[in-house]
Parts: structure tokens; sequence; C-alpha cells
């Protein structure tokens, strides 16, 4: 007769990534995400065409005030493809930023009945934000055909790139909010403002050339998703963009990573207790 065994169920530690256990937990990132997707979109009419509608509508909108009741300049591009662009990048870090700060306390009930690395939580909710990005990148592949906008093969690399800082920015700040919002719940007004705030300070609808003042560029630099909206129009603008910003951006996006885990690590054990 076999003897039992004993399992032991407890916190992975303070590592900013339990790899190991994470990937022992896997499919529990399949499971919240696709049980988010259902319910955005569950009782809906049009279902995932909202993905598609959303930047579509703000296409739009911005074209037609900035593209050409302003004359914003687009960097060679169609206003329309700059835009869209630009929106379909920036729509899936607010998003997910604004999932995955307000994801441990929707799953609050989950939380202390059960235990699992915690981590999952945010990061779902971010690959929720993912999942809108492919359906309304179907749009923006019809928008360059349409506009016959000649496409550089360094697409293959660039666009990648820009998705994985923009998931990087994402999970940084969202993580961090995560968890200061099961603590303070003040954070979840402050969350739509500071999605406001970030979005007029990173160059999604006009470039950040027309700024005259070199200072005013290295402040929208700081934006994390700065390098990731540059990054995905390089192979459409053939434009390279500033190194210094870039780096800046870069480093910011890191930075604001490595805090926000190091802080969600520190404060999970008691997530139970406030959520």
């Amino acid at each position: 007769m076999a003897e039992p065994v004993e399992y032991v169920i407890e916190s992975g530690g303070h590592k900013l990534f339990q790899w190991k256990e994470l990937w022992r937990y896997r499919e529990l990132f399949y499971f919240f995400t696709w049980r988010d997707v259902k319910i955005k979109y569950k009782q809906t009419a049009l279902g995932f065409l909202w993905a598609v509608l959303q930047p579509l509508f703000m296409m739009l909108i911005f074209t037609f005030f900035f593209g050409k009741a302003l004359n914003i300049p687009s960097q060679n591009l169609p206003y329309p493809v700059y835009v869209f662009s630009g929106l379909l990048v920036w729509n899936m870090f607010s998003t997910g930023l604004t999932n995955a700060s307000n994801s441990m306390v929707n799953n609050a009930s989950i939380i202390k009945k059960i235990y699992f690395p915690r981590l999952i939580i945010p990061v779902s909710s971010i690959l929720v934000a993912l999942f809108d990005f492919l359906m309304a990148f179907v749009l923006f592949v019809m928008l360059l055909l349409y506009y016959q906008q000649p496409l550089s093969w360094m697409a293959i690399i660039l666009w990648p790139a820009g998705l994985i800082i923009t998931v990087i920015a994402a999970l940084g700040m969202g993580s961090w909010l995560a968890a200061l919002n099961v603590k303070y719940r003040d954070f979840r007004y402050v969350i739509p403002f500071l999605v406001q705030v970030l979005f007029f300070l990173t160059p999604v609808i006009y470039p950040v050339s027309m700024l005259k003042y070199p200072l005013l560029q290295y402040v929208l630099a700081c934006s994390p998703m700065y390098a990731a909206i540059e990054l995905f129009r390089m192979p459409l603008t053939g434009l390279y963009p500033d190194t210094t910003l870039l780096t800046i951006s870069l480093a910011s996006g890191l930075i604001l990573l490595v805090i926000g885990l190091v802080y969600f690590k520190r404060t999970e054990d008691f997530f139970a207790d406030f959520a």
C-alpha cells in the first residue's frame, strides 16, 4: 500500500518572479484570462466588435479635430494611420493598466479561499487587453491596405518589441496600483484620472517633435509608453526616434516594473485580510 503524500501550500517567497511556481499554476493564466474576456463581452449585442469600434471612433474624432482642424503633423503618415497606430498600442496599455489595478479587489472572493501566485491575477488582466489588441489589429491591417501604406520589414522585430514594452509598462504600474488599491480604496478614483493624464503626456495623437523645448520632450519621454509607441510606428514612418528619449522611456518602464513587483510581493501576504 502506497504511503500518503503530503502537500504543503505556502507562498513562494519574496522574489520578483517565482518561475517554477508560476509554471506550476500556468493553467490559471488561461482560466482567468478567458473568464474575464467572456465577462467583459457577455450580454453585449456587438460582442468582440467593441474591441474594434472603440479605437475606430477615437481615430475618427481625433482625425477630424486634430488632423484637419489643427493640422497636426503626422511624421509623413496619413493622420488616420498615425493616430490609429498610437491608439492601438495605447488602448492595450490603458485597458491592461485599469484591469490590473482593479484585479485584486475584483477577485477578493477567490483570494480569500485558496492560495495561488497572486501575480497571476494582474498578468491575466493584461492578457485580456492583449486579446482586444489582436481584434483591433485586424482593422489596423485593413487601414494600411486602404491607404497603401509602405511597411518596413523591421515590423517583424519592432512590433513585438513595442508590445513587450507595453506589457512591461502595464504590469509595473498595474501591479503597484493593484496592491495599493487593496489597502487604499481611494485609488479606484485615482486610476481613471491617472490614465487620462498619461494619455496627453504620451505622443499618441501628436509627435514629440512638435515641442520646441527639449526639457518638455524629456518630460514626455518619462512615460514608459513613449518608447512602445515610437518603436511600433517606426516601420511605418521610417524615422528613428531620439536615442536619449528612447533610453529615458525604457529606463522609466523598467524602474516602474521593479518598484511595482517589489511592492506587490511585499504586500501580497496581506491581500486576503484587506480584500
